[in-house]
């Protein structure tokens, strides 16, 4: 006996809506390939990278793991068409094949997990726990602006977290790089001109090397008589590591972190420079621009990047010269005054 499944008034025919069998199979096999930690650790590194690839001798340090055990999960991912390699002398390099790349966008993008800090509880994973912790962020963030509407700090806030996203890895403190993010745009967009501090702004295309430099040479030397931001027309997910040890010894690295280029940035600022980016900046009516042709450090030697400190040390010094005339700055660069 045939027993009849269909619900009263229902007209079987055709499931012209459901996904082609053979597709379903090929999205099944994609996701198949995916569903493992260290692959989806091994997407975010190469996505993240600003050369869009990475070399299989990066990779072994994503976990304790072997070359092998990397080179296997490599091979899965290359056999789905999610990568694509090429040797290059004795290494071989995988950059993301271009019919993947949204999909893996989206994954890192939506699904990626974010680790909380302490101030917003222990990590937690899923995209409904990072959806309730930036209603949170943004009501905490609405109650220390009040003269800006609601809804404003909402979509930048929860805009802000989207944009780092995009280029962050996949252990990287979303939540806590978005609050201090979004505080940043929020005083931008808060800002009085007439009553407030000059604010520069550094642009490069990383803002992982020159513009995060040049900022923090302005807070070494003017303090909080100055307000220096940085940005990027296409911001790597960390901050070059020689540019990062320079940093360090100006004690300015705790802040540091590459952030997009926003247009409320461009509109708070007195004066913008850009380095090296082109001419990605908007043109705003009583803002200066200036352009430093200075060095890339993550193309630098150790001798290099130390010429290129040197170089944007004495642009900071002038730009300063003119922004806050009477403040004392060192003759020997990277001092501090007395």
């Amino acid at each position: 006996m045939t027993l009849d499944l269909a619900p009263a008034g229902c007209t079987p025919g055709p499931a012209t809506r459901a996904i082609d069998p053979a597709l379903a199979v090929g999205v099944a096999t994609t996701l198949k390939a995916l569903a493992d930690p260290l692959r989806v650790r091994i997407l975010s590194l190469i996505s993240a990278s600003p050369q869009g690839e990475s070399c299989v001798c990066d990779m072994t340090e994503l976990g304790d793991v072997s070359q092998p055990t990397v080179s296997h999960h490599l091979k899965v991912l290359r056999d789905a068409g999610v990568l694509t390699s090429e040797r290059r002398g004795t290494w071989v390099w995988y950059r993301i094949t271009e019919r993947s790349r949204p999909a893996v966008t989206a994954l890192l993008d939506s699904f990626a997990p974010a680790a909380l800090d302490g101030a917003h509880g222990e990590p937690r994973g899923g995209l409904l726990d990072v959806d309730d912790v930036l209603t949170r962020l943004a009501t905490e963030l609405a109650t220390q602006h009040p003269g800006l509407p609601r809804e404003l700090v909402t979509a930048v806030t929860r805009e802000s977290y989207a944009a780092l996203a995009r280029t962050a890895t996949v252990s990287t403190h979303l939540v806590s790089l978005t609050e201090r993010f979004a505080r940043q745009r929020l005083a931008d967009l808060g800002r009085d001109r007439a009553a407030s501090r000059p604010q520069v702004l550094f642009v490069c295309v990383a803002n992982a090397g020159r513009s995060q430099l040049a900022a923090a040479l302005v807070a070494h030397y003017a303090g909080d008589r100055v307000v220096a931001r940085s940005a990027g027309s296409t911001p790597a997910a960390q901050l070059h590591p020689s540019v990062r040890a320079v940093l360090d010894d100006l004690e300015i690295a705790p802040e540091a972190f590459p952030k997009p280029l926003t247009d409320d940035a461009v509109r708070a600022a007195d004066v913008v420079i850009t380095m090296g980016c082109g001419d990605v900046c908007p043109i705003v009516p009583g803002v200066r621009y200036l352009d430093w042709q200075v060095g890339d450090p993550a193309l630098a030697s150790v001798e290099g990047v130390e010429a290129i400190r040197a170089d944007i040390d004495a642009r900071v010094r002038e730009l300063l010269s003119t922004l806050v005339p009477d403040l004392s700055i060192p003759t020997t660069p990277g001092s501090t005054t007395s």
